[in-house]
């Protein structure tokens, strides 16, 4: 008899049943006093493959080329358009608070180009650092203007001067003065009057270096070489006005008064000095500028330090008659 596919279908779905069942029934336990081996389950060891290190250069970055695909922007302008902007940006122009008497001093910074107006018949000066040696000097334009250089002082105090003269109205060029210590750039015009006598510069860095080198002198009690600490002469009396520059303290040698203002004074204006002779009137007198010291090449009674426009600041220095000379506390 021939089964149907119905009931051969149930039969097998049966043996199934009954397998499952079976697999599910737990294993009999070992006989006592035998131990199954124990198995450790890990997974499988990944094979060992060569590891690949990239090495990054070492550069700062502003040495490394930009990227070529036109990340950074483009600046407009033409190339000789881009310098022009950055010279007229640089030019230092001659300004009244800048003015020691006739001579324009500027403050020295890596780069900067310096004005000098000049006039035909006159000779204008640009005056080096003292002790500053002199390298060379290139001109732009040689043939129509005269330009030569000479010395003065000795020793450390010797100084160079570079003389300028133009032969005729409405020139320009430049100059490039080259030093053992620096290189300055001179931008030089010649007007039909107006000529500046002097040209010089004041170094930040230099002085400070000169503040810490005080400082740690002061510090140690060794003071100022050169000066004969027992002679100075502190019987100076400051009174006035009290801006910023206004001096710390006046003392003499018995040949010259040295003026001592703040260590801010090469930050803003620098005063004119007014020495008051006989009968009230103020007198011409040489005076240089040092570090943070005006030095005054005579004793004098009585002057004024001016500064201002219509509310004009001013502080009087006055010798005290018959002060003691002692050193300052």
């Amino acid at each position: 008899m021939t089964q149907s596919p119905l009931l051969a279908a149930v039969s097998l779905l049966a043996l199934s049943a009954c397998a499952g069942r079976g697999e599910d029934r737990p294993a009999p336990p070992s006989p006592p006093g035998r131990f199954s081996a124990a198995m450790l389950l890990q997974d499988p060891v990944p094979e060992a493959r060569p590891v690949t290190r990239v090495v990054q250069p070492l550069l700062p970055p502003e040495q490394l080329l930009p990227p070529p695909s036109g990340a950074a922007p483009r600046e407009r302008g033409a190339p000789a358009s881009r310098v022009e902007a950055a010279n007229r940006a640089a030019v230092r122009e001659p300004s009244s608070p800048g003015y020691v008497n006739a001579t324009q001093v500027y403050a020295w910074s890596e780069g900067a180009i310096y004005r000098l107006y000049t006039a035909p018949e006159r000779v204008s000066e640009i005056a080096l650092q003292p002790g500053e040696a002199l390298v060379s000097v290139a001109a732009g334009d040689t043939v129509r203007w005269v330009i030569g250089d000479t010395t003065s002082g000795s020793g450390a105090g010797r100084r160079t001067h570079i003389l300028v003269k133009p032969s005729a109205v409405g020139l320009r060029t430049n100059l490039v003065i080259s030093t053992d210590r620096r290189v300055y750039h001179v931008q030089v015009e010649s007007t039909a009057r107006t000529a500046m006598a002097s040209i010089s510069w004041t170094y930040p860095q230099d002085e400070l270096l000169a503040l810490r080198r005080e400082g740690a002198e002061m510090a140690s009690g060794t003071g100022t070489p050169g000066i004969a600490i027992e002679a100075l002469n502190f019987g100076y009396r400051i009174e006035g006005d009290d801006p910023p520059w206004r001096p710390i303290r006046a003392f003499d040698d018995g040949n010259q008064v040295f003026i001592e203002f703040p260590a801010t004074l090469g930050q803003g204006e620098a005063p004119p000095l007014f020495v008051r002779g006989g009968g009230g009137r103020t007198e011409l007198v040489n005076y240089r500028l040092r570090g943070r010291y005006y030095v005054v090449d005579r004793l004098f009674a009585a002057a004024e330090l001016r500064l201002g426009g219509r509310r004009q600041h001013v502080v009087r220095i006055v010798r005290q008659a018959g002060a003691d000379r002692r050193r300052a506390s």
